[in-house]
C-alpha cells in the first residue's frame, strides 16, 4: 500500500478515531509523524523522510525491519495453517522445544502474544503455588500494564518511596499487596524478605532495568536474589522481555549464571511480530494444565504467525554472528558519543550492554539504582533526541530511552550517527 497522504493528516484522522491518535500510549510524539515503510535499519514517513532508527519498537527488532527470512517462515506458516484454537500445532512443539534447549530456566513453556500477558501469568502462578499474596518489584522497573505492577518506574524525587500509580482506575486493594524495592540494594531486599517471607509470593525483577535506560545489576545481587526466595519458598521470576534474545538466546540469566524459578520473554523473541513467552520449573508450571488449578488461556495464543517468527529469528541468532555485530557497533556508538562529548565539553555517560547504548546528560559515574539517575539533565536528553530526530536519526525523544542496534545497522550508519551527534551537540543551546 501506498499512499500520498503525509503526516499532518494522517495524525489529524488518527485523533478523530483513535483516543491521542496512538494504539498505545507511549507512542505519542512531540510533532506529527506517521509512518509507511519500514526496510532494515530504516524508517520512512508519510511525508517522505527516511529516518535511521535506533527506537527498533522498544526493542523488538534485533534482526530490523522486514527481514526475508522472518518473513518468508511467516508466509510459509500461513499457507498451511492460520488459527486452530484447540489442540497443538507442529510449529509449537518445535518451537517450546527450541526455547526449553535455550533457556536455564525452561523446563516447561507456555506461549502467549504480548510481556504484559507473560508477567500477568507468571504473578498469578507464584500466588496459586504459595498461597501467598504479596509481590515485591523494584522501582524503575516495569512490567507491563496490569494493577500489581504498573507503578514506580520513572518517578518524580518526591514519589520515592511512595507509589507512583502510572494509572487511574487501577485497583486500590492489589497495589497494596506490591511492595517496592531499590533496585541492587541487597539489604533492603533481606528485610524485605525476612519479615515478609510468610506474606510474599513472588519477587519480579527486571534483571537489567532497561525501561530507564541501562543500569546494571550488581554482580551479588540476583544471585543474592537467588539464595533469599529459594530459602524462604518465594517464586523468583526474571523478567526478561527486553533482555531475552536481544542479549543472548537464553536472556541475561544464561550470562549471569542465576536460573530463576520463572521468566518471561517477548520483543526480540521473533524480531518484532507478537509473541510471549513464559518459561520455568516444571513442577511449577504445570499448575497451568488443564484441570491442574491455574488457567493459562488465549485464542491466539500460540498463532502460527508468531511462531514461525519466533523459530525463524532464533535460526538467525543461533551461529552467534548477529549478537557479535549488533555488539561490536554499539560499542563503537558508545565510544564515539563518549569522545564527542569529552572534546566538546559536555558531561555524558553512555551506559552500554550488548546491543543497548544509552546517553546520560550528566557526569560520569556509578548507576546502580534509580535515584542515580536523577543526575541526569532531562532537558538536555530530550533536546538530543528530538534534534536527533530532525537530521533523520530516530532516536525517541523521552528522556533515559535506550537505543538498540540491529543486524541491519552497518558501520557506516554508525558513523554517519556520530557525524551527526557531533553537529548536534556541537548546536546544543546554553544554559540548557
Amino acid at each position: 500500500m501506498t499512499t500520498t497522504v503525509g503526516n499532518a493528516e494522517l495524525v489529524e484522522r488518527a485523533r478523530r478515531v483513535i483516543p491521542g491518535g496512538v494504539n498505545s500510549g507511549n507512542r505519542a510524539l512531540p510533532w506529527p509523524m506517521a509512518f509507511v515503510r519500514a526496510e532494515g535499519a530504516y524508517l520512512t514517513d508519510a511525508d517522505g523522510k527516511q529516518y535511521l532508527d535506533y527506537h527498533a519498537a522498544f526493542g523488538p527488532l534485533i534482526l530490523g525491519h522486514n527481514h526475508p527470512r522472518v518473513n518468508a517462515a511467516v508466509a510459509e506458516a500461513m499457507g498451511r495453517l492460520d488459527i486452530i484454537g484447540t489442540g497443538i500445532t507442529d510449529v509449537e512443539v518445535e518451537l517450546a522445544e527450541l526455547l526449553n534447549r535455550h533457556i536455564p530456566c525452561a523446563e516447561r513453556v507456555l506461549l502467549t502474544n504480548s510481556g504484559s500477558e507473560a508477567t500477568y501469568a507468571a504473578i498469578r502462578l507464584a500466588r496459586a503455588v504459595t498461597g501467598r499474596s504479596k509481590l515485591i518489584k523494584f522501582q524503575g522497573t516495569y512490567h507491563g500494564w496490569h494493577d500489581a505492577v504498573l507503578m514506580n518506574v520513572i518517578s518524580p524525587p518526591e514519589k520515592i518511596g511512595q507509589y507512583d500509580l502510572l494509572s487511574q482506575g487501577m485497583d486500590p486493594d492489589v497495589v497494596a499487596k506490591t511492595l517496592i524495592l531499590p533496585f541492587n540494594d541487597l539489604e533492603a531486599a533481606s528485610e524485605a524478605l525476612q519479615h515478609g517471607a510468610d506474606e510474599i509470593a513472588a519477587v519480579i525483577v527486571e534483571v537489567i532495568p532497561h525501561n530507564i535506560g541501562c543500569v546494571m545489576p550488581r554482580p551479588a545481587f540476583l544471585q543474592a536474589l537467588r539464595d533469599l526466595t529459594s530459602q524462604l519458598g518465594v517464586v523468583l521470576i526474571f523478567d526478561e522481555v527486553i533482555t531475552g534474545f536481544r542479549h543472548a538466546i537464553g536472556g541475561y540469566q544464561s550470562i549471569v549464571g542465576v536460573t530463576p524459578d520463572l521468566a518471561t520473554f517477548a520483543k526480540a523473541m521473533a524480531n518484532g511480530y507478537p509473541i510471549a513467552a513464559l518459561a520455568g520449573r516444571a513442577e511449577l508450571m504445570d499448575r497451568f494444565a488443564p484441570g491442574a488449578g491455574v488457567l493459562f488461556a488465549g485464542t491466539y495464543n500460540g498463532h502460527a504467525v508468531g511462531v514461525s517468527a519466533a523459530l525463524a529469528t532464533i535460526g538467525e541468532l543461533e551461529g552467534g554472528a548477529v549478537h557479535e555485530h549488533c555488539f561490536a557497533l554499539a560499542r563503537d556508538a558508545s565510544a564515539g558519543l563518549t569522545g564527542i562529548a569529552q572534546e566538546l565539553g559536555i558531561p555524558m555517560h553512555v551506559a552500554l550492554f550488548g546491543s543497548v547504548f544509552v546517553p546520560y546528560f550528566m557526569e560520569p559515574g556509578p548507576i546502580e539504582s534509580y535515584t542515580d539517575l536523577f543526575r541526569n539533565n532531562t532537558a538536555r536528553d530530550v533536546w538530543f533526541r528530538k534534534t536527533m530526530c530532525e537530521h533523520g536519526i530516530f532516536m525517541i525523544p523521552t528522556a533515559m530511552k535506550r537505543n538498540h542496534v540491529s543486524a541491519a545497522h552497518t558501520r557506516a550508519d554508525i558513523d554517519r550517527t556520530l557525524e551527526i551527534a557531533r553537529q548536534v551537540l556541537k548546536g546544543m543551546p546554553a544554559g540548557m
